[in-house]
């Protein structure tokens, strides 16, 4: 401001105080949309949850359900978004995208469409894999069989959809598609794996039309992320293959480094995690670990081994410096809680003989959702593992991830959706 010019408010107090209202309501939007988790690992799609209402500790019975319903098949996680939660599970030969009042579970609308898909491997859950994305007021969503769909939000209407397997030769792989789709600038992007160079494919969110494709290599079941490196805005995938980065508006490869595991029968897929200007990247099936700088020349590798943090398909979240996740395999029945520092590799702490999860950051505190079901509360430090609350808040095998939004977690047992309230009781009537 020009220091000889009157403030505004003296000269135009009418307007000002237009603007001011206007202001505040801006920011109590921002606070609303800072609360919803509309994607794969929560608004900034790194496992973050922004808000700062919840309860410092539980009661003893443990944090109260707020409501709970049935649900179909799938390992897709919960979205929410303006007071709606979408959710993207199947029944029968149908996979069905359908949306429920957060508050209270009560449907709004669905939207069905017929799947043939059957796991190559028996898993015994054939449903989909990818969580919803929310965006523009739009659902966007990538089923078992490769199909990308493009809904309204508000009413369920089909906007646009591609069938990735007809149209571009997606592999559904070992158990199907499993890629949660990325919605960046005017881009959706999914891992497909698709055949002639359509590994990865980025469509017009608005419209459905191709924008680029990129690489012949088979999908993971990893999910992408976007991240600013090296002053461009990139998409971070792993593929079966590699590690790859490419520029979201063009699909031009910005860097590339080979990370498979060494058996066929394996998995990939807990999403990169980018952390300034490195990238971590994780799996299991005696692949390992490895944290990469990215320079003006390429990827530099800061250190790769199997003994720090090797995550069968948990991903890995960051605070100050220090990555928190899960060392070791489901399947296997043999995994660690760990806190792992991001520069050099080195355990800082291992809560062993702990049951496989997903996390959430919130603020200071690791939530540690386990497969058990059990939801374990502990300090996101470096210093030690240190527990601040445990309790049992779904039924046995919680594995798709949940979600955390406005204060109440939102998470799939096999065959349930629970609501838990997490927040401080002072916030509970907002």
């Amino acid at each position: 401001m020009n220091p000889t010019t009157p403030p505004r408010i003296r000269v135009h107090p009418c307007p000002s105080v237009v603007e001011l209202l206007c202001a505040f309501a801006l920011l109590a939007a921002v606070t609303a949309r800072a609360s919803d988790w509309p994607q794969f690992l929560g608004p900034t799609r790194n496992g973050v949850y922004p808000g700062t209402n919840l309860a410092a500790t539980w009661p003893n019975e443990g944090p109260p359900v707020l409501w709970q319903k049935p649900v179909g098949q799938g390992f897709s996680g919960p979205a929410v978004a303006q007071g709606r939660l979408i959710l993207f599970h199947r029944r029968g030969g149908e996979e069905i995208v359908e949306a429920l009042d957060a508050r209270d579970g009560k449907p709004q609308w669905a939207f069905p469409y017929p799947t043939g898909h059957v796991d190559q491997y028996p898993s015994g859950d054939p449903g989909p894999r990818g969580t919803p994305a929310i965006a523009d007021g739009r659902v966007f969503t990538f089923g078992a069989e490769g199909r990308l769909h493009c809904l309204d939000l508000a009413t369920g209407a089909k906007v646009w959809s591609v069938d990735c397997k007809r149209q571009f030769g997606a592999r559904p792989g070992f158990f199907g598609l499993a890629c949660s789709p990325l919605v960046e600038g005017d881009a959706v992007l999914v891992n497909a794996g698709g055949t002639g160079g359509a590994g990865v494919l980025a469509f017009d969110k608005s419209t459905g039309r191709l924008l680029w494709k990129a690489t012949d290599e088979e999908a993971s079941y990893s999910s992408p992320v976007a991240a600013t490196l090296g002053g461009k805005r990139l998409a971070v995938f792993l593929t079966r293959d590699h590690l790859r980065g490419f520029d979201v508006k063009t699909g031009k490869s910005a860097f590339e480094f080979p990370f498979m595991p060494p058996i066929q029968a394996s998995v990939t897929a807990a999403a990169p995690l980018v952390a300034g200007d490195t990238v971590f990247i994780t799996a299991s099936y005696d692949l390992g670990a490895a944290a990469l700088r990215v320079t003006p020349g390429g990827l530099e590798r800061l250190w790769a081994n199997d003994d720090a943090l090797s995550s069968q398909y948990a991903s890995v979240v960051e605070r100050g410096g220090f990555l928190y996740g899960v060392h070791g395999r489901l399947d296997v029945g043999q995994s660690s809680l760990r806190c792992v520092e991001l520069k050099s590799g080195k355990v800082q702490w291992s809560r062993d003989g702990q049951a496989y999860g997903t996390l959430i950051l919130a603020g200071d505190s690791l939530l540690f959702l386990t497969v058990n079901g059990e939801l374990i509360r502990a300090a996101a430090s470096p210093d030690g593992y240190k527990e601040l609350g445990r309790a049992q808040v779904l039924p046995f095998f919680a594995r798709a991830h949940p979600a955390l939004a406005d204060g109440r977690l939102f998470a799939r047992s096999k065959d349930r959706l629970f609501c838990v309230d997490l927040r401080a009781p002072e916030t509970t009537k907002r």
